[in-house]
């Protein structure tokens, strides 16, 4: 069977087969060591790189290592820790009352469950489902980023442009414990080839596959 005779959910299999050949090693970028320390990282990536988040992190983390430390923290020394990342004050606000509320109502231990994650502060669904796939081992839903949200939209896997209706887009056509695999996997395949302002077409060896190409 030709690519262009694939059904959608044959589509996407055949690109995550694909995506894990190209990016067989492929893993969360962001470095931490404990639950909470991913939590911290992921609220500090939205709208920043991995790699500017990844900078900012030993010195936060080596003067806050815990969800303790970060709810008592000063918010003016902890804006300062963050503030190259972008959005800093409200990130140290959003950091500093979830590792209060970590604390005060969940013993100290970042929940493993979506519906208490999502009562944290600045934790929307994204948030959820890195903690969730990389603390915990468990494929909640689909990490909805950047990256995600344009290849799957080019990918011609979705016509929704909300993330929350995106990830459920995505749920439906592929396998459970393939949710993250095929979040980051996208990631990496955003920074490298399909890139926002400029996709190497050319070079994609998803691209018979793509709906740009079909």
């Amino acid at each position: 069977m030709t690519t262009k005779k694939l059904s959608k959910k044959q589509r996407t299999l055949e690109i995550l087969s694909r995506l894990h050949h190209l990016y067989p090693d492929a893993t969360c970028s962001l470095t931490y060591q404990t639950p909470v320390q991913l939590l911290v990282a992921t609220i500090l990536s939205a709208q920043c790189t991995d790699e500017r988040v990844n900078k900012v992190t030993p010195a936060l983390f080596a003067r806050f290592p815990d969800a303790e430390s970060l709810g008592d923290a000063d918010i003016l020394e902890l804006e300062e820790l963050v503030r190259s990342t972008g959005f800093y004050r409200n990130k140290a606000k959003n950091i500093k009352a979830a590792c209060r509320m970590i604390v005060d109502d969940f013993n100290s231990v970042v929940p493993n469950e979506m519906t208490e994650l999502l009562k944290l502060p600045g934790v929307a669904r994204k948030t959820a489902n890195v903690v969730l796939a990389h603390a915990y081992g468990i494929n909640a839903g689909v990490t909805v980023d950047t990256h995600v949200k344009r290849l799957s939209q080019r990918l011609g896997l979705t016509k929704n442009t909300e993330p929350v209706k995106i990830e459920q887009d995505l749920m439906k056509l592929l396998p459970q414990p393939e949710w993250e695999n095929w979040s980051i996997r996208l990631i990496y395949h955003g920074r490298a080839v399909c890139k926002a302002r400029s996709p190497e077409c050319d070079v994609c060896e998803i691209a018979d596959l793509c709906q740009m190409k079909i």
